[in-house]
């Protein structure tokens, strides 16, 4: 493993699996995370027997959500990111990250998903659709959303479209995915190239071609599937193989992520109560209970329709 050196500050040992680790460049006025998941990837993705494709999708759209939700400053903070379209053999992605908890599912037609092959292009799983990005932040809740169309080859390009065009920040992303008998992991990179760093000079959106932008994202775009992947090259030594030239790096221990379904039965009371009781009714199963699921973690609530007098 590679020596780091002293122009790279890391506090309390180097970052392993589902962890997040925060840096910047000063000089460069770069920000950037960094994460590798695991366990909390399996644990998502165990609650449905998604077929590869699928987990595959899942898998980079949990790391993005991890990457950019941990942009976030207040631990209540919000991210969903939702990929959807009228005409693929995936109608719905959903996922979102909440204080270092991160769930996530996808609505999708087997038959159609099967009929791809083993490695389907997105455009081949989603046809013509949409990529929105929600955040909900503050104690009031502000929301912001972006929209812009599922385009590029990966849902990590979308979203680097969607801060080009909805941020207006130079962002560059690259999500690496591998399952086997030994499960699913996944590597993630994320930098990006401030205005604040700008103060006094012209704005950064109008000029994406800016030496100090450019030098970072020649660096970063080296990084390769192999290295994002590797738990032998701690996420520390990958970043001092990127950045070894520059004066500092500044590296701190981001968030500890975990699986964060929030689903419960008083939150599902509340919704049916919300029903009118003839349609409350029509719900009932034949176990006289009506029964809910839980998309995200396959959980099955019943419950009982006297509850509502």
């Amino acid at each position: 493993m590679s020596e780091i050196p002293e122009n790279m500050l890391i506090e309390n040992g180097e970052t392993g699996f589902d962890r997040v680790l925060t840096f910047t460049i000063p000089e460069r006025h770069a920000r950037g995370r960094m994460v590798r998941l695991g366990p909390v990837l399996d644990t998502v993705l165990s609650a449905h027997a998604y077929p590869a494709p699928i987990t595959h999708l899942l898998a980079e759209a949990l790391t993005l959500v991890a990457l950019m939700g941990s942009l976030l400053k207040g631990e209540s903070d919000q991210l969903t990111m939702q990929a959807q379209t009228k005409d693929g053999a995936v109608a719905l992605l959903v996922c979102d990250y909440r204080g270092g908890e991160v769930r996530g599912y996808v609505d999708h037609d087997p038959a159609a998903v099967a009929a791809l092959g083993s490695n389907p292009s997105l455009a081949a799983l989603f046809g013509e659709g949409f990529l929105a990005i929600t955040f909900e932040v503050g104690k009031q809740r502000q929301r912001y959303q972006g929209i812009v169309p599922l385009e590029g080859d990966s849902l990590a390009e979308a979203c680097e479209s969607y801060f080009r065009q909805s941020e207006q920040l130079p962002t560059l992303i690259r999500v690496a995915t591998r399952s086997g008998d030994q499960g699913c992991v996944a590597g993630g990179f994320l930098v990006q190239h401030l205005p604040e760093g700008e103060e006094g000079r012209e704005r950064l959106h109008v000029r994406l071609d800016h030496p100090e932008w450019e030098h970072v994202a020649v660096m970063a775009g080296s990084l390769t599937h192999a290295e994002l992947l590797d738990p032998q090259i701690s996420q520390e030594a990958l970043l001092w193989r990127l950045f070894h030239e520059e004066d500092e790096v500044r590296v701190e221990k981001g968030p500890a992520l975990a699986r964060g379904c929030r689903c419960t039965i008083e939150h599902y009371r509340t919704v049916l109560s919300r029903f009118p009781e003839d349609e409350r009714a029509e719900m009932v199963g034949d176990d006289g209970a009506i029964g809910v699921d839980c998309a995200f973690c396959s959980k099955r609530f019943a419950i009982d329709p006297a509850e509502f007098g």
